[in-house]
């Protein structure tokens, strides 16, 4: 007696409607130009005709490929991500990987512990803004394909967006108006960025004659926005560099409430422009990003590692340029 419901269609029913073995179709299925032309088309029109559905953990037993992409980042709240989300989306989506997300809560121990558990359930990881050692990121990729973002180790494939000619172009902007007391607020000390602009910040300043400062270092996150503020207004200076947006725009908000003028009493600058610099009060001045584009370029610079049949990058780092977007939240220095 027959029940109501239709079993699967197998590799195995495929066999037996074409006459050829069962390794014969799940190479035709999976790694296709392993078989002839002919045997490929045959086997190919039976499981259409069939209606057969590729079982995902089979397929990827078969192929040894998950087709899977895991993107890991520090913050999963923070909206500096949110672009490279949907940028490795869509080109994971269009390349026909899907598409993991990993937030490693700002810890360096659970970005390594997740990439170790997850490892053979993964084609290949894009890690933005990892914590991890410059040595564990060289031996984490000899176990599982890799592309970093806003980071460069040497031997790893990486994308970066170069914020510390941003941040040249902030200074130069700052002392433009006529500051000279200039502090940078510093962002995590295990952040690769971080350390970045700071350098970059110091020789802007120096070019001009002007001494470096900076206060911090200060957790990532808008909440550090408080303490930053207050410890900017101590500094006695006149305009700050603010690690991230999220730093600028909490500060921005104690500024109101200790009446501090921004921009007459003490100009900021931000970085990344995330969604909401243009609306805060006053709209943020900061460096603007292609972080989207980061995405994208990161997923492209994977998958062509992956498939070895696609022409291998030429360049094992890219950097992508940002630029200085001036609102309001700078302004001249005042007596």
């Amino acid at each position: 007696m027959e029940s109501g419901r239709r079993r699967p269609v197998t590799i195995a029913d495929i066999a037996a409607a074409t006459g050829v073995a069962v390794s014969t179709v799940s190479r035709a299925l999976s790694r296709p130009s392993r078989v002839s032309p002919a045997t490929r088309e045959r086997i190919q029109a039976a499981a259409r005709s069939m209606d057969y559905v590729p079982h995902p953990p089979a397929r990827a037993l078969a192929s040894g490929r998950t087709r899977t992409v895991a993107l890991v980042v520090s913050d999963v709240t923070n909206p500096f991500y949110f672009g490279m989300i949907r940028g490795t989306q869509q080109q994971l989506k269009a390349a026909g990987y899907a598409h993991l997300l990993i937030d490693t809560e700002d810890s360096a121990e659970h970005e390594i512990e997740m990439l170790h558990t997850m490892r053979r359930s993964l084609d290949g990881a894009i890690l933005g803004a990892s914590r991890l050692p410059a040595r564990a990121l060289v031996a984490l990729a000899g176990e599982i394909p890799l592309v970093t973002v806003n980071r460069n180790v040497r031997g790893v494939p990486s994308v970066v967006i170069d914020t510390p000619a941003g941040i040249a172009q902030a200074v130069e902007h700052l002392v433009s108006l006529g500051h000279r007391d200039i502090v940078y607020v510093s962002g995590p000390t295990q952040s690769w960025s971080n350390q970045a602009r700071w350098q970059a910040m110091r020789g802007a300043l120096e070019r001009h004659g002007l001494g470096a400062q900076r206060v911090g270092p200060f957790p990532s996150g808008r909440g550090s926005g408080t303490a930053a503020a207050d410890a900017v207004l101590n500094s006695g200076a006149t305009a700050c560099v603010a690690f991230n947006d999220l730093f600028a725009l909490g500060m921005l908000t104690r500024l109101r409430e200790r009446g501090v003028r921004v921009p007459a009493d003490l100009s900021v600058v931000g970085c990344d422009d995330i969604f909401g610099a243009d609306f805060s009060n006053p709209p943020l001045t900061t460096l603007t990003a292609p972080i989207e584009q980061a995405g994208r370029m990161a997923v492209s610079l994977l998958v062509a590692g992956l498939d070895h049949r696609a022409p291998q990058p030429q360049r094992r780092t890219v950097v992508l340029p940002t630029y200085l977007t001036v609102r309001e939240s700078t302004g001249p220095l005042t007596d």
